[in-house]
C-alpha cells in the first residue's frame, strides 16, 4: 500500500492551472425590421388677433395740414388749423405746419412758452383781414421758417411781440405792392415790439413790400441781425434799444434802411453812426435824434 505523505498531497502544482476566459462571443446582425406606422401630428391652436393699436397723439408734438378737419395731431393724421396746435401743445413742445395756405381772419395769439413753431417750405400765413397775423403772447418762443403775407395791404403788422426771449427767424414776409411812393402807402409793416419787451432776437428773415421792415417801440431790447429788407421805409427805432449786425439791404432801394427817431438814445448801441453803418452792409441812416 502506498501512503502519501500529507505535505506532499496536498501541493498543487499552479505553473500548470489554466484559467479559461470568461467571454461571450457576439454572433451576426440579423436584418433590420419593417418601419412602424407614423404616429398621429399634433395640433396646435393660434388665439385670436386683437384689434389693431393705434398711435397715441403727443402734446409735446403736433403736426397741422391746412384742411385736414377731424385730425388729432399725429403726423398721419395732422390737424386742420394752427390755432389747434396751440391750444392742445404742451409748454416746450413743437408745432410742425406741413406745406399749405392758412389763412388767417383773426389774430393767432401764441400765448404759451418755449414753444417752436416750425413751417415746413411753403406754409404760408395769409392775411385777410385788418388784424395782426401772429401775437407773441408768450416768451421763449421761436418762429421760423413760414411766408407771412396778405391779400391786401392792411395797416397792421404781421407778427407782434408782446413777450420776453422770442425768436423770430428765416421767415419771408411781404405785403401785396402798393402804388406810388412808399411814403403814401398803408401802414403795414412786418414786425412790431410792444414796449418794454426784452431780448427778443429778429434774424435771417427777407423783408419787402411793405410801409416799414418794423417798428420797434421804447425800451424793447434785443438783436436784429441778418435780415434782407429791401422796398420798404426801413426798420424804425423808438428808444427801443436794438443791436443791429450783419444786415443788408436788396432792390428796389429803402427809402432809408434804419430810423432812429427822436428820443432814442444817442449813446449804445448807437454810437456811432458810422460804425452801425459799417456793422450793417453802409446802411443809409436817418438820424432824427
Amino acid at each position: 500500500m502506498n501512503f502519501c505523505c500529507f505535505d506532499k498531497c496536498n501541493i498543487i502544482d499552479r505553473t500548470r492551472f489554466i484559467p479559461i476566459p470568461n467571454t461571450m462571443v457576439q454572433g451576426p446582425i440579423g436584418p433590420t425590421g419593417p418601419t412602424g406606422p407614423t404616429g398621429p401630428t399634433g395640433l396646435s391652436v393660434t388665439g385670436p388677433t386683437g384689434p389693431t393699436g393705434t398711435l397715441g397723439v403727443n402734446n409735446s408734438m403736433l403736426f397741422v395740414r391746412s384742411g385736414n378737419v377731424g385730425g388729432t395731431g399725429t403726423q398721419e393724421n395732422p390737424l386742420a388749423t394752427i390755432e389747434e396746435a396751440i391750444n392742445l401743445v404742451e409748454d416746450n413742445g413743437y408745432i410742425i405746419v406741413e406745406s399749405g395756405t392758412y389763412p388767417v381772419s383773426s389774430t393767432i395769439n401764441l400765448n404759451k412758452n418755449n414753444i417752436s413753431m416750425l413751417g415746413k417750405p411753403d406754409s404760408i400765413i395769409n392775411l385777410e383781414t385788418n388784424s395782426v397775423a401772429l401775437l407773441l403772447g408768450g416768451s421763449g418762443n421761436t418762429i421760423e421758417g413760414f411766408t407771412f403775407t396778405s391779400d391786401q395791404a392792411y395797416p397792421s403788422e404781421f407778427i407782434q411781440i408782446g413777450g420776453d426771449d422770442n425768436v423770430i427767424r428765416n421767415n419771408i414776409i411781404y405785403g401785396p405792392q402798393q402804388a406810388g411812393s412808399s411814403d403814401t402807402w398803408v401802414t403795414n409793416r412786418g414786425i412790431v415790439t410792444q414796449g418794454a419787451t426784452q431780448n427778443n432776437w429778429i434774424d435771417g428773415n427777407i423783408l419787402f413790400s411793405m410801409r416799414q421792415a418794423g417798428y420797434l417801440n421804447p425800451n424793447s431790447t434785443g438783436y436784429i441781425t441778418h435780415n434782407v429788407v429791401y422796398n420798404t421805409r426801413g426798420w424804425v427805432v423808438d428808444q427801443a434799444l436794438m443791436q443791429f449786425s450783419g444786415n443788408s439791404w436788396g432792390s428796389p432801394s429803402n427809402a432809408v434802411d434804419i430810423a432812429l427817431l427822436f428820443g432814442t438814445t444817442t449813446s449804445v448801441p448807437y454810437d456811432s453812426v458810422t460804425e452801425l453803418q459799417r456793422n450793417n452792409s453802409s446802411a443809409t441812416i436817418s438820424d432824427q435824434r
